[in-house]
């Protein structure tokens, strides 16, 4: 029996779950290049329901992948107050893969630095980040796995949007600052409420956060509510929403850096002549503009 079928058993709705999953999991590794023969690919669990189906997915595409890649699974122990450090580790061994868990307490420094009621995700991620860095440094990881999903990413662009005044999402593919990681996102593809089926269907040991999670007032809970009242009204504007993100028109939007606007002068052809044909044709085009104009 495979990992996935091992909790799930035969449904055929979870079968067309499953496939559906590994079809955009493999179509954004695919898009992306996010693979290459040899690579250690770090997967990053926390313990919740979107690394877990992330761990899950890779493990069932490797079985079937044209290239070798090595998976290790990594856990980054924050010394939560009641964490229950066993739960990862017993699920790790049940699969027999290569595991292992980084033991750091950040819980302590974030709250130290950061004052009671105030957002703590930031300083946390960057901690996060930097202990895992450090972890892949010394291991000779090619790549690092994170469990961010498409709604993720649709949320991250309306925060830059709303609060940093920036058209910026996450990349399904990046190169750190320093040059030395390359970060993937394999779930980029994936809507969230795929993934919530997936992990009720296999019963994964989730484990809760309880550093950032009963933070009711996050900016990111907002969004995540925003978006949710659009797509009740509106179903699919979510979807749209990505697939704007992977058809985008520098020249159509306004940012000097990312598009030569001074270059257009020396680009412009000397206008032709209209035949008359095409006068005639442009004319028929302002009239049927006017008439509709006047109905509005």
């Amino acid at each position: 029996m495979s990992v996935m079928q091992a909790a799930a058993g035969p449904s055929g709705t979870f079968k067309r779950l499953a496939a559906r999953l590994r079809g955009l999991t493999g179509k954004a590794i695919g898009d992306y290049s996010m693979i290459a023969p040899g690579d250690r690919i770090m997967v990053c669990l926390s313990g919740g329901k979107d690394s877990y189906t992330l761990l899950d997915l890779l493990l069932s595409l490797q079985r079937a992948a044209p290239v070798p890649f090595e998976l290790i699974a990594v856990n980054l122990d924050q010394k939560q107050p009641g964490f229950p450090a066993e739960v990862l580790p017993r699920y790790l061994e049940s699969l027999g893969i290569a595991w292992h868990v980084i033991e750091q307490d950040t819980y302590r420094v974030v709250r130290r630095v950061i004052p009671e009621g105030r957002t703590t995700c930031g300083l946390c991620s960057r901690l996060r980040r930097g202990a895992l860095y450090r972890h892949a440094s010394e291991n000779g990881i090619t790549k690092i796995a994170l469990g961010h999903h498409r709604d993720d990413i649709v949320e991250t662009l309306f925060l830059n949007l709303f609060y940093g005044g920036r058209l910026k999402a996450m990349a399904p593919k990046l190169l750190s600052e320093d040059r030395r990681h390359i970060v993937i996102r394999p779930l980029a593809y994936v809507p969230e409420r795929d993934i919530e089926r997936y992990a009720r269907a296999r019963a994964f040991p989730v484990i809760p956060c309880n550093l950032c999670g009963s933070q009711p007032n996050l900016q990111r809970v907002a969004v995540k509510r925003m978006l949710a009242e659009w797509e009740r009204a509106h179903p699919g504007r979510v979807e749209s929403i990505f697939a704007a993100l992977r058809r985008v028109e520098t020249a159509h939007l306004a940012d000097p850096a990312a598009f030569d606007f001074r270059g257009l002068d020396d680009l412009r052809l000397a206008a032709a002549p209209m035949s008359e044909a095409d006068e005639d044709a442009l004319a028929e085009q302002l009239e049927i503009g006017e008439r509709v104009e006047r109905t509005l």
